[in-house]
Parts: C-alpha cells; sequence; structure tokens
C-alpha cells in the first residue's frame, strides 16, 4: 500500500539551500519513496531558541511503501548524513525533517506522535503545507490548516525566499 506523508524541512547553517537540496535527494534516491510535491522556499526567523540565524523551510508530499516508524528512521538517518547535531534544543541545525502527517493518522509511540504535536502552532510549517494542499484538515482538530492558520496571533516572521511554480521546482533541486 502506499501511503501519503507531508514532511517540514529546514535548515540555518549554511549552505542552507544546498542542505535542503542534498536532503531532498537523499529522500529522491530511496526506491520506497516519491516525492510528489515540492512547496515554495521560505525564510523565517527561529522559534523557541531565538539567537541563531533565519531558517530555509519547505515541506514536500511524498509517497512511500514505508511504514511512519521507518520513514521516521529513514529522515534520522538523512539528517546524520547531513552532519544535525543535537545540542541546543531548537538550535542550529545544518537540516531537519519532521513528519507532520502520515495518511491523516493519528500515532502515538514513544518515538514518534503523528500529526507532528506542534504544527498547529507554527505558521513557518502551516504556510507551506497549505501551499501544497489548501483542502487538508488536522486530523485530531478536525479543523481545516487554512483556518488554524488564520487563527495564529504570531503569522511574522515567514516570508517567501524562492517561489516554486511547477517546472521550476526540478530546475532548482536538480543535479
Amino acid at each position: 500500500m502506499t501511503n501519503t506523508a507531508y514532511l517540514s524541512l529546514g535548515s540555518n547553517i549554511e549552505p542552507r539551500l544546498s542542505y535542503l537540496h542534498k536532503a531532498i535527494k537523499a529522500l529522491q534516491q530511496s526506491p520506497k519513496i516519491e516525492v510528489a510535491a515540492i512547496s515554495s522556499i521560505y525564510e523565517t526567523d527561529p522559534v523557541g531558541f531565538t539567537e541563531q540565524d533565519q531558517f530555509l523551510n519547505l515541506v514536500v508530499q511524498i509517497r512511500t511503501t514505508f511504514s511512519a516508524i521507518e520513514l521516521l528512521d529513514v529522515c534520522l538517518a538523512i539528517e546524520r548524513e547531513l552532519g544535525r547535531e543535537r545540542k541546543i534544543r531548537w538550535g542550529p541545525r545544518t537540516i531537519d525533517l519532521d513528519i507532520l502527517l502520515y495518511n491523516h493518522e493519528n500515532i502515538e509511540t514513544e518515538k514518534l506522535i503523528l500529526p507532528h504535536p506542534r504544527m498547529h502552532e507554527r505558521a513557518f510549517v502551516l504556510v507551506p503545507l497549505i501551499e501544497l494542499d489548501k483542502k487538508l484538515i488536522h486530523p485530531i482538530k478536525k479543523a481545516p490548516f487554512t483556518q488554524i492558520l488564520n487563527d495564529l496571533s504570531d503569522k511574522e516572521g515567514v516570508r517567501l525566499w524562492k517561489q516554486i511554480d511547477g517546472e521550476d521546482v526540478y530546475v532548482l533541486f536538480e543535479n
């Protein structure tokens, strides 16, 4: 069975764009993952630990035969391959890959909680997610993500950095 998942990618250590590119390429190299869509890239202010550089963020929609836990393991392996170090919570990172949604399922294990437990609080996740699919509904809140974004009090700090429209995405992310 093919599963649909949405992943958030972010980087704030230079070369930020290169890390996003390498992470997407690593996803594409898996025979069990098809990258179906890639959002525009947004430059965003850091959240949590704010004494760090700005991030580049995007969301990808994938189709995969991996289970949610297997997909998490793939994401963590890509982070390690690209030099991700977990020294400071919400601190600087070469790359961050988070599973946002997986078949709109509710999953709660020691290792993984889906939908992502803080995605509804983060404009830097919601803006590119909604760009990919304006009709998505939060599986627990049963509310459209467009409404959740509209209800957020803090939408500042998310700026379009590189718009991707169809063919342009492959120019930006090809070899």
